[in-house]
C-alpha cells in the first residue's frame, strides 16, 4: 500500500491546526497558517507562504514566493475572519498574491477551478475569478472584480475595482480596465474601448460558424444600432434569443453593475454609454 502522508521539507513550518490532504507535498522553507486547509496532490514548490482562512482545492501547484491568504490591502479591512477558496488544478507561478475577503464584500475571494496564474499577478480581495482563466504576467484585480470563466487577462493588465469582465473575455496587454467587458469581448492596448469580439476565442471553443455570425450580428446591433442601450438590447434578445451565447451577453447587459459598459471607440455617438433603463 502506498503511503499517502504529507511530504514535508524539515525547512518548512506548518501550523498546529492546518488541514493537509493526502500527497501534499510542501517544499523548502514554506509556510502554511494554522486555518489553512491544503486539498490532496497539492504541491508547494518552496518558500510559498499560505496564511489566513485559505482553503486551496486538490491538485493545485504553488509555485516560489506566491503568497496566499494575506489581509486585504484595504483601510477598511479590521482583521474579519473573511476567505480565500482556491479551486482544483490551478498553477500559481512565482510572486502570485491572493488576498482574502472583507466585511465591506462578501467575505471571500474566490478562484475557480483550472486557473493558470503567470508570475506577478494579484487577485485582490472580494473577487471572484471563474474557471479556467489565463492571468499573463503582472495581470492585476483591484478588490471586488468579477472575472467569468475562460478568461485571458495580458501582461500587466490592471482591472478597476467592482468591474466585470464577462465568460470568454479576451484583454490585451497592458490594458486598464475601467469598465465592464461584454461576454466574449476583446479589448486591445492601443484601440481606446472594445475593440472587437473574441473570434479567435470563439473558434478555439468550438463555436460553429453560424454561431459566431449571430454573435456578430448581435453586436453590431447592440453597439450600433438604433434606439437607446435597454431598446437594442431588447432587439438583441428578440432577434437572437434561441442563441445561449448571445443571450450571456443580454443578461450581462441586462444586470448592469456599479461600471457602465465598455464601448467600441466609434460606437460613442449612437449613445452606447447609456446604463440599461
Amino acid at each position: 500500500m502506498l503511503d499517502s502522508s504529507p511530504r514535508i521539507d524539515p525547512t518548512a513550518r506548518i501550523a498546529d491546526g492546518a488541514v493537509l490532504g493526502a500527497n501534499v507535498e510542501i517544499g523548502p522553507f514554506c509556510t502554511v497558517g494554522p486555518d489553512v486547509v491544503l486539498g490532496d496532490d497539492v504541491k508547494l514548490i518552496s518558500h510559498v507562504a499560505v496564511t489566513g482562512h485559505t482553503t486551496i482545492g486538490a491538485g493545485t501547484v504553488v509555485h516560489a514566493f506566491a503568497v496566499l491568504g494575506s489581509p486585504p490591502q484595504s483601510v477598511h479591512y479590521k482583521g474579519e475572519p473573511s476567505r480565500l477558496l482556491i479551486g482544483r488544478n490551478c498553477t500559481i507561478r512565482e510572486h502570485v498574491t491572493m488576498n482574502v475577503g472583507t466585511a465591506g464584500g462578501h467575505m471571500e475571494t474566490v478562484v475557480g477551478d483550472n486557473g493558470f496564474f503567470m508570475v506577478g499577478c494579484h487577485v485582490a480581495h472580494d473577487c471572484v475569478v471563474g474557471a479556467r482563466a489565463v492571468f499573463a504576467n503582472n495581470a492585476t484585480l483591484a478588490g471586488h472584480v468579477t472575472v467569468g470563466e475562460n478568461v485571458f487577462i495580458g501582461g500587466l493588465a490592471a482591472v478597476h475595482q467592482f468591474t466585470r469582465i464577462g465568460e470568454g473575455a479576451m484583454i490585451g496587454g497592458m490594458c486598464g480596465v475601467h469598465f465592464d467587458i461584454i461576454p466574449f469581448g476583446l479589448m486591445m492596448e492601443g484601440h481606446p474601448g472594445l475593440r472587437s469580439l473574441n473570434y479567435t476565442g470563439l473558434k478555439r471553443r468550438g463555436l460553429s460558424l453560424e454561431q459566431r455570425r449571430q454573435l456578430q450580428g448581435a453586436y453590431r446591433e447592440l453597439f450600433y444600432g438604433a434606439g437607446t442601450l435597454a431598446q437594442r438590447t431588447d432587439r438583441v434578445a428578440e432577434r437572437f434569443g434561441d442563441e445561449a451565447n448571445v443571450m450571456k451577453i443580454v443578461d450581462f447587459v441586462r444586470s448592469a453593475g456599479k461600471r457602465r459598459l465598455t464601448v467600441p471607440a466609434d460606437a460613442d455617438e449612437h449613445g452606447t454609454e447609456q446604463q440599461v433603463a
